[in-house]
C-alpha cells in the first residue's frame, strides 16, 4: 500500500443510517498521530485525533467533505472525502521545513499551501527572535527588512515597501496606530504576548483593502478565547546594551462554556550602547553624526507597559468573543536636532483598543459559516521637547470585516466580505505636517478556490469606495528664497477644504500545483490598486521623524527664479496607485532536505513617494508657554520633498534551504533582494541591499544551542541626495536548557564581532548604528 495516497481502510464500522467521517491519521511509515487537528473547509468545525489517531466528525450537508488535516513537524494536506460509514486512513509526511496553518487568510491554508509567499513566525521561534520592536523582531525573516528608527520605533519593510503600503494588523483588524505615518511613530504592538506573526508578502488588497498593497503583518494573539484549554506562558529577560529588562505573560482558560484570557508585559531599556563608541565622541565627520553620551546613542531609551483581557462563549457551531487592550509606551526620538542644537525628544504614546471576534457555522441552505471582526482603537501620542508638549497625534478608528462562507457550488468553496474602516485622525502642534483628516472606506469582496486533482486555484476580486476629506488644509503661499528672514504672518495663507474619493479595484489569480510527491508550484497575479494616504496629499511641513519638508501631492512647487519658489495647488487630477504583480514559488517540503524559492515582479503605475526638489525651507517654533522666563526658539533648514506619483518597477527573489542533518542537527540558508527602479530613471531611496544568511541548531537532551550569521552587502543604487552604505556582517548566538518540560533558561548573544553596522532603509542611518555586542540572559515557563 502506498502511504503517501490516501487509501479506503478494508475495516468497516457498523452501518449507520447518517453518513460521516471517521478513520485514523497516520505518518508515512504508518505510527498513529496523536492530536492532529482536522478542519472542515468552508465551516468552523474542527476536531483532533486521540492518543491511537482516531477521529469520528459528525455528518455535514452533502455527500463530500473537505477536511485539511495538520500536525507539528508535518506537512499539511488537503483530503476530498466521500460521507459514508466506512473507516478512511489519512497519511500525512514528515517535513524539515517549518509548517503552520495561516490565521490571516480566508481559507484554511499553510504558509506551504498559499498561492502567495507567507511568512509565519510562531512558538519558541517568535520568543527566541522577539525584540522591542516590531521591524527588529522579523528583521531576519526571507523578505523583510527592518526601517531601523534606532531600537525604539522600528517597522517592517516587505520587498522594499513600507509605511502606508504595509498593513499592521491585530487578529486581522487595522493596528490603528501612526505608525504608517512616519518612521518615528512606533506601532502599537507587542511581540511578547504574541502566538504568532504573519508576514504576506507581495500585494494583499483582496483581503485587506487598498492599504496592503506592499503586504500585511499580522499579529496574532490569544486575547479572545477560541476554546475552553488552560494553557500559558511567561518570559523574565534582561539584556545588556541597554539595561533592557522585559517582563511578560499571557494566559487562557475556560469555566463551563466561557473561555477567559489575561496578558500583560513591561519593558524598560536605558539609551543603548554602539559599536566603537569611545571613538566615535571624539572622531565626528560631516556624513556620520551621531548623539553620543558616555557610550551610548542619547534619547535612545524606551520604556513600555500593557496587558489585554477578554472573554468569549464557546458553543458547539464556534465562538463568540470580547476584548480589551490598553498600551503605554514612552521612547526617546534619537537623532533631533535644530542646526548644530541637540535636542531632547520623547514621544509618549497611549491606545485602548477593544475589538469583538466571532466565528460560527451556520445550518443554512447557502451559507455554511460566518466571521464577524469589529475593532474601535483610541489612539494617542505626543512628541514632547524639552519637556513641553510640541505635537500630539490622534487617531480615532472603528473598523467591521463579515465574511461569509457558502457551500461549495460546482466544487468551488469561498467567501463574500464585506469590509468597512473608518479613521478619524489629527496632529496639532508646532510641527503638525497633516491637517486633521477622515478617511473612510467600504469594500465587497468575493474569494473562491476549487481543486482540479493536483491543482488548487484561488481566484478573488474587490471593489472599494474611499473617501478622504480635511477641512482645515492651511498652505502658505508665500514666495521664498534662502535669503529671506522676513516673517511674512498669515498674508498668503490660504485655508483649503478637501473631498477626495475613488476607488480602487483588485483582482488576482492563483494556483498550487502539486507536481510530484513532496514538490509543490506556487503562482499568483495580483492586481491591485491603491488611494494615496492622507499623508501623501495633505502634508505640508516640517516632519520631525524624515528630517524633511515634506509637501502633499496636492501641491506643486513653483520655481520662479533660482533660488525662489512658492506653493500652489496642482492642476493635475490625482491617479490611483496601480500595480501589477507576479508571484512564482518552487517548494520542497518532503524529507529532510527542504527549499522554498520566490521570484516576483512587481509593476507599478504612479507609484507615490517623496522626491528631491533641490530647495530647502527654514523653520522656526518655539518652546515654552508665551512670555516664560525660559521660553525659546528653535529654528533650522530642512530639504523641501514633495510626493510624486511616477511609474516604477520592483523585482527580486527570496531563497530559503533547510536541511536536518542529523537528528540534534538543522542547517538553513537564507537569502533575498530587491530592486527598485524608475521607470524614467533613477533608483528608489532606502531600499535594502543583497542579503545571505545561516543558521545552525542543534538540540540534545535538554540542551538547545543555536548560530545564526547575516551579511549585509553593500548598497550603492541610491536616489539622488542619498549615500551608499558599507555592507557588514552580523553574529548571534543562543543556548538554552531545559529545567523541566515546562521551564527553560537560556542565554542569547547579540552583534557577537561588535560590527559597526548602519542600516541603508533608516531615515536615521548617519545618526543611529546598529547596537553594540550584547548579552541576555532569561527564563521562560509554559503551563
Amino acid at each position: 500500500m502506498n502511504k503517501s495516497l490516501l487509501c479506503l481502510a478494508i475495516v468497516a464500522a457498523s452501518h449507520s443510517a447518517l453518513a460521516q467521517v471517521q478513520g485514523v491519521v497516520r505518518d508515512e511509515v504508518g505510527q498513529p498521530i496523536s492530536n492532529a487537528t482536522l478542519d472542515v473547509v468552508g465551516s468552523n468545525l474542527q476536531i483532533r485525533t486521540n492518543a491511537q489517531g482516531e477521529f469520528n466528525l459528525p455528518a455535514q450537508a452533502g455527500t463530500e467533505v473537505e477536511l485539511h488535516v495538520k500536525a507539528p513537524s508535518f506537512m499539511h494536506k488537503t483530503f476530498h472525502l466521500e460521507q459514508s460509514s466506512k473507516a478512511v486512513e489519512l497519511v500525512l509526511n514528515s517535513t524539515a521545513v517549518n509548517v503552520v496553518n495561516v490565521v490571516g487568510l480566508p481559507w484554511h491554508a499553510s504558509n506551504m499551501e498559499s498561492a502567495q509567499p507567507v511568512n509565519v513566525v510562531g512558538g519558541e521561534q517568535l520568543r527566541d527572535r522577539q525584540a522591542s520592536t516590531l521591524g527588529e523582531t522579523l528583521k531576519n525573516e526571507v523578505g523583510v527588512h527592518s526601517s531601523y528608527y534606532g531600537p525604539v520605533a522600528s517597522s517592517p519593510i516587505i520587498r522594499g515597501l513600507e509605511g502606508p503600503r504595509v498593513l499592521i494588523t491585530q487578529n486581522g483588524l487595522d493596528a490603528g496606530d501612526a505608525s504608517r505615518v512616519g518612521p518615528d511613530h512606533a506601532v502599537a504592538t507587542e511581540a511578547s504576548t504574541a502566538r504568532q506573526i504573519e508576514i504576506l508578502r507581495g500585494p494583499a488588497t483582496l483581503f485587506y483593502g487598498s492599504g496592503a498593497i506592499g503586504g500585511v503583518v499580522n499579529i496574532v494573539d490569544d486575547r479572545v478565547p477560541q476554546g475552553l484549554d488552560t494553557y500559558g506562558e511567561w518570559r523574565v529577560e534582561h539584556d545588556s546594551v541597554a539595561d533592557d529588562k522585559l517582563v511578560s505573560a499571557s494566559g487562557n482558560t475556560g469555566i463551563g462554556n466561557v473561555g477567559l484570557h489575561l496578558d500583560g508585559f513591561w519593558r524598560d531599556a536605558d539609551d543603548y550602547k554602539i559599536p566603537g563608541a569611545a571613538e566615535v565622541e571624539t572622531d565626528h565627520d560631516d556624513d556620520h553624526e551621531e548623539h553620543v553620551s558616555n557610550g551610548r546613542l542619547a534619547n535612545s531609551s524606551a520604556e513600555a507597559k500593557g496587558f489585554n483581557l477578554g472573554t468569549s462563549y464557546i458553543l458547539d457551531e464556534g465562538f463568540v468573543g470580547l476584548s480589551y487592550g490598553h498600551l503605554e509606551r514612552q521612547y526617546g526620538i534619537p537623532g533631533h536636532s535644530h542646526g548644530d542644537e541637540d535636542v531632547s525628544v520623547y514621544a509618549d504614546l497611549k491606545q485602548d483598543r477593544v475589538q469583538f471576534l466571532s466565528e460560527l457555522s451556520l445550518d443554512h441552505e447557502f451559507f455554511s459559516a460566518i466571521n464577524t471582526r469589529f475593532g474601535f482603537t483610541d489612539y494617542e501620542h505626543s512628541e514632547i521637547e524639552d519637556g513641553v508638549v510640541g505635537t500630539t497625534f490622534n487617531n480615532e478608528s472603528q473598523e467591521a470585516r463579515i465574511d461569509l462562507f457558502h457551500h461549495p457550488i460546482a466544487d468551488w468553496r469561498g467567501a463574500l466580505s464585506l469590509h468597512y474602516k473608518h479613521n478619524d485622525f489629527s496632529a496639532v502642534g508646532e510641527e503638525a505636517f497633516t491637517p486633521p483628516s477622515t478617511t473612510g472606506s467600504l469594500a465587497i469582496a468575493l474569494m473562491e478556490e476549487r481543486h482540479f486533482g493536483d491543482v488548487l486555484v484561488q481566484l478573488g476580486a474587490r471593489v472599494e469606495q474611499v473617501k478622504i476629506t480635511a477641512d482645515n488644509m492651511q498652505v502658505d503661499l508665500n514666495e521664498y528664497h534662502h535669503e529671506d528672514e522676513h516673517d511674512h504672518g498669515d498674508e498668503y495663507l490660504r485655508v483649503f477644504s478637501i473631498d477626495h474619493e475613488s476607488t480602487p479595484f483588485s483582482a488576482s489569480a492563483g494556483l498550487v500545483w502539486d507536481f510530484t510527491p513532496g514538490y509543490n508550484i506556487g503562482l499568483s497575479f495580483t492586481h491591485a490598486e491603491r488611494t494615496p494616504s492622507a499623508a501623501e496629499l495633505l502634508s505640508f511641513g516640517p516632519h520631525i521623524g524624515s528630517g524633511l519638508y515634506e509637501v502633499g501631492a496636492l501641491l506643486r512647487l513653483v520655481e520662479d527664479e533660482p533660488g525662489e519658489f512658492h506653493f500652489d495647488l496642482a492642476r493635475t487630477d490625482l491617479e490611483l496607485e496601480k500595480s501589477n504583480n507576479i508571484d512564482i514559488s518552487l517548494r520542497k517540503f518532503e524529507g529532510d532536505f527542504g527549499f522554498i524559492l520566490n521570484a516576483f515582479y512587481n509593476n507599478i503605475d504612479n507609484y507615490y513617494y517623496l522626491s528631491e526638489t533641490g530647495m530647502t525651507r527654514e523653520t522656526a517654533h518655539e518652546h515654552g508657554a508665551e512670555g516664560e522666563e525660559h521660553a525659546h526658539e528653535h529654528a533650522s533648514e530642512l530639504p523641501v520633498y514633495i510626493y510624486q506619483a511616477r511609474d516604477a518597477n520592483l523585482y527580486g527573489f527570496e531563497g530559503e534551504f533547510i536541511w536536518q542533518a542529523s537528528a540534534p542537527l538543522k542547517l538553513s540558508f537564507t537569502t533575498d533582494y530587491t530592486r527598485a527602479q524608475l521607470d524614467d530613471g533613477g533608483d528608489l531611496p532606502r531600499i535594502p541591499p543583497l542579503r545571505i544568511g545561516a543558521r545552525a541548531e542543534y538540540e540534545i537532551g535538554n540542551w538547545r544551542a543555536e548560530l545564526s550569521s547575516q551579511h549585509y552587502f553593500e548598497q550603492d543604487k541610491t536616489a539622488a541626495l542619498e549615500t551608499s552604505t558599507d555592507g557588514y556582517t552580523l553574529v548571534d548566538a543562543q543556548i538554552s536548557y531545559a529545567l523541566s518540560n515546562d521551564l527553560k533558561i537560556y542565554l542569547k548573544g547579540h552583534n557577537l564581532t561588535d560590527e559597526y553596522a548602519r542600516v541603508h532603509s533608516s531615515f536615521l542611518k548617519d545618526k543611529a548604528p546598529l547596537p553594540a555586542r550584547s548579552f541576555a540572559v532569561g527564563i521562560s515557563g509554559n503551563f
